[in-house]
């Protein structure tokens, strides 16, 4: 099963995020009920992997994270392929990060090694952009490239499965594990 480890946000910045959305003006909106900060992408792995690293998680003893979400961005470079709100990349996320690749290495699921980006995916193009989209693309940037959303109180972390379908991919949390209150940052 394709899998993922992240942060489910709270109602006040998936508000905050949809208003956004309904400015973007080309591209795939993500769904409101995918929304989330990925903290390990876990790629397919059989059941029986996801099942420790399930074990490993529920003992994590992780404090809230406050996040601050600070402007947008592109990946894709020329040929954009994802629109994202990028978040400040503060030391609790960081060793919350850590501790959730950790725990993947304890249940034997080897993750390839990238630099961790913390981001929200907002919209997702086509491979190849049309110039008129492009340009409608750069406007809104132009106009909304300044987002911010500060203090977002995070208190829940959880194991999604990944279902690909002709329409996008859809999450469902498998395990939730909650955050502990007064210990994050």
């Amino acid at each position: 099963m394709r899998a993922f480890v992240g942060l489910t946000l709270p109602d006040d910045a998936l508000d905050a995020l949809e208003r956004l959305q309904e400015e973007i003006p080309v591209g795939r909106i993500v769904p409101a009920e995918n929304l989330h900060l990925t903290l390990a992408f876990l790629d397919e792995q059989p059941e029986v992997a996801l099942q420790a690293l399930h074990q490993e998680l529920a003992q994590i003893e992780a404090g809230r994270l406050t996040l601050d979400f600070k402007g947008l961005d592109l990946f894709g470079g020329g040929k954009p392929r994802i629109l994202f709100a990028a978040v400040e990349l503060a030391p609790p996320l960081s060793r919350l990060r850590d501790q959730v690749r950790a725990a993947a290495e304890r249940a034997e699921i080897d993750l390839p090694r990238a630099r961790f980006r913390p981001h929200i995916t907002l919209a997702r193009f086509g491979r190849d952009m049309p110039e008129h989209q492009a340009r409608r693309l750069g406007a809104f940037l132009q106009a909304h490239g300044d987002f911010s959303v500060s203090d977002v109180l995070v208190d829940r972390m959880a194991l999604y499965g990944s279902t690909l379908t002709p329409d996008g991919a859809r999450y469902d949390i498998l395990a939730d594990y909650p955050m502990q209150a007064g210990e994050g940052g």
